[in-house]
């Protein structure tokens, strides 16, 4: 399956524990079809100290949500996502469209 969404995109979160919640792309997993958003889904983790005499602390990390636990917000409102095709000359080029009202993303 090939994922419409792409780093940097302004998401809202539609299934889960952190549904309502709003953040931005950091990194999309190709492989597992999941995402990173920043400020959603996120863990602590405990960090053994480095080294010798220094403090271990707790770090919170932002973990992979599902794809399909996500829609693109276009407009202050969730938008699915799809492909229209483009002539320029005798170049042909694929755009995201928003599927409700066709604007280009």
């Amino acid at each position: 399956m090939a994922m419409k969404i792409k780093t940097g995109d302004n998401v809202i979160v539609i299934a889960g524990k952190d549904k309502g919640k709003t953040g931005k792309i950091v990194k999309t997993l190709r492989n597992t079809d999941q995402v990173i958003i920043d400020g959603v889904n996120v863990a602590t983790k405990h960090q053994k100290n480095k080294r010798t005499r220094a403090q271990g602390q707790i770090v919170e990390k932002s973990m992979p949500v599902h794809v399909s636990n996500v829609a693109v917000v276009v407009g202050g409102k969730p938008v699915r996502l799809g492909y229209t095709v483009e002539k320029e000359g005798d170049k042909t080029k694929k755009v995201r469209v928003a599927r409700p009202s066709g604007k280009k993303i």
